[in-house]
Formats: C-alpha cells, structure tokens, sequence
C-alpha cells in the first residue's frame, strides 16, 4: 500500500523507530506481563481480556496473536485445563468463565467499543464478583491500549498470517520473558 509498512501485525508500528517500539512493547509488558497494583488477574487472563478486546474490534492479528500468548502462559503453568477458554473467546462465548473474568470481559469489551458506554453498574458487578479495583482499572487500561494497537495494525493494513501456529515461537518467547525481548524473526505470511 504505498508508503505503508511491510510488515505482520503490530510490528508494522514497532518498526517504525527504535523509541516508538520500545514504547509499544513497554506498554504491552506494563499491562500484560508486569505486576499492577491491587490486580489479581493473571497473565493468561491478561493476554484473554486483549484477546477480547481485539476479537470485538475484528483485528484478527491482535485476536489470534493474544490468544497464542494465553495459550504459552497457560502450557507453561501447566494450566491445559484452560486452553478452551482461549477459543471461545474468539466465538464471543463467556459462560465458562468465572463471574468475575466475565464482568472483567464485559468492562473490556465495552471500554473497546466505547468507553462512555461503561457505568457505574458494570463496575458494580465486577466488584461483586470479586473483582479488585486494580482488576477493574487494569481491564480498563488493557482495553483502551488494545483498541489502539488494533487501530495500528489494521490502519498499516498489516499483514496477518493465515497459519496460527506462525505465532507459537513468539508467544512462548512472551510467555518466559515478556514483550520487551525482542524476536529474532518475524514470521512471514
């Protein structure tokens, strides 16, 4: 497409420069990977709710690419018991979820579409089932960010890969050590 960037996914972004990549990397690892305070969510939870996020604004790098590294977090706790939650998020189904990741979901999803849209109700519901205020803050955060990553890769008309396990490597490597370690390789389509 022109001038665009040639590249899969959000590293049509990171690449532009050094200092923006690092950012944007910075950013994933401060939301998804490092501790936040009062947040009981985990990784994989984490890496689910911008899975959410993403899947509700059709940016199928950053669905599939999120739902890859929920899926090495999950192998690398010995969590497989959760590995079907991964996909049905990609469906829109939430039942199987707790009460608390569904409320957590729904603030995600709703701050993604529209961030006026959320109410004091929601977050209401959150806490009540057993939600911190760091877990409903951190929902908030992740999907404000997502929706602009997804907003980065889809307006780069960023190359997506076709085949999933194209981000398996990737997302082992997030999962032992975060976003800030860089790839050596970025896969092709």
């Amino acid at each position: 497409m022109g001038s665009l960037p040639d590249a899969p996914g959000i590293r049509a972004a990171i690449g532009l420069t050094p200092a923006l990549g690092n950012h944007l990397l910075g950013l994933a690892d401060a939301l998804l990977v490092d501790d936040f305070p009062g947040a009981t969510i985990d990784r994989a939870e984490r890496e689910m709710l911008a899975e959410a996020v993403s899947a509700a604004n059709d940016c199928f790098f950053c669905m599939d690419s999120h739902g890859a590294h929920a899926a090495a977090v999950l192998e690398a706790l010995g969590a497989t018991d959760r590995l079907p939650l991964v996909d049905e998020i990609k469906l829109g189904s939430f039942e199987r979820f707790t009460p608390r990741m569904r409320a957590l979901i729904r603030i995600s999803r709703t701050v993604g579409r529209n961030a006026r849209e959320l109410t004091a109700e929601d977050v209401a519901a959150a806490t009540a089932a057993g939600a911190t205020d760091g877990d409903v803050q951190l929902a908030v955060l992740i999907a404000a960010a997502f929706s602009m990553y997804n907003r980065m890769v889809d307006g780069f008309r960023a190359r997506t890969p076709v085949d999933l396990g194209m981000y398996r490597a990737r997302a082992a490597q997030i999962a032992e050590v975060g976003y800030g370690a860089r790839p050596a390789t970025m896969p092709s389509r």
